[in-house]
């Protein structure tokens, strides 16, 4: 789980209640008429935007907001690093087995399309093609929700417009003039809440994710195309630190020195 998204999301809602109770009731907030207006506005405007499909996947796209199933690329470049030093070692062809057990699947597609003695680039060409439909999934699940975050604003204002309507031609009746005001004020409330505290802020974390997977998916590549070319893992090592921040450098493995002990064929290892 996401504790930023979660935390910021309840944090906020809290706060918000907490406010308005200092000054009353919290039924006054309450309208239903309001709620029909902003909510189901908001989500008959999003489903006539986009398929069907997309639409009725938006919890599960919304889902991912407060995943916290992030890639460690710190670790994949020691993977990656360790492959090179195989490769150079027993041959690209020693990777075969070692890819099945990768969890990464990109990472996984990478190695045997050099495994298969594809072209660099082929192999290229192939991973970009998949990160760039990639990009466009997560570009549309994102779409969705910067959609609903501009609808909600709009059917609040919507309702304000019809609750002073509603306001100013019953102006001969006192009792109709409360409803109509609560309405044309406690719809944009929800307007405004329900962009700014809900669809906003998952659009802007799902953006976030989908950018850091992007940037590890680049450097797999980078990773994979190295391999290929049958680079010293030491190069290797040093190109995909450039993807890490100074910090994380900290976190890659130095690669070992490997030669052959005479008269064994076991590998010595210097460091």
């Amino acid at each position: 789980m996401d504790r930023a998204s979660v935390t910021g999301i309840v944090s906020g809602f809290i706060l918000l209640v907490w406010g308005m109770s200092n000054g009353g009731s919290l039924t006054m907030f309450w309208d239903i008429s309001s709620v029909l207006i902003t909510i189901g506005g908001t989500l008959t405007a999003t489903l006539s935007s986009y398929p069907l499909g997309t639409f009725l996947d938006v919890m599960s796209i919304a889902k991912n907001a407060f995943t916290s199933v992030q890639q460690d690329l710190s670790e994949t470049i020691n993977t990656i690093v360790r492959f090179a030093d195989k490769a150079r070692r027993e041959g690209l062809l020693a990777l075969d087995e070692d890819a099945d057990a990768l969890d990464d699947m990109f990472l996984q597609k990478g190695i045997r399309l050099v495994v298969d003695g594809t072209t660099p680039e082929l192999v290229r060409n192939i991973l970009e093609t998949e990160l760039a439909f990639v990009a466009q999934r997560h570009k549309t699940g994102q779409s969705v929700f910067e959609t609903m975050g501009a609808f909600a604003p709009a059917f609040g204002m919507l309702g304000t417009l019809i609750g002073l309507i509603q306001m100013l031609v019953n102006l001969d009746s006192p009792e109709a003039i409360g409803p109509g005001m609560a309405t044309a004020l406690v719809t944009t409330f929800y307007g405004s809440v329900l962009a700014n505290m809900v669809c906003l802020p998952i659009a802007n974390k799902l953006k976030t994710k989908s950018a850091e997977e992007i940037y590890n998916k680049e450097a797999i590549i980078e990773g994979v195309l190295s391999i290929q070319a049958g680079d010293n893992p030491r190069i290797v090592q040093e190109k995909l630190k450039s993807f890490l921040a100074p910090k994380q450098r900290e976190e890659i493995t130095r690669p070992s020195r490997v030669r052959e002990v005479p008269g064994s064929e076991i590998p010595m290892d210097i460091r």
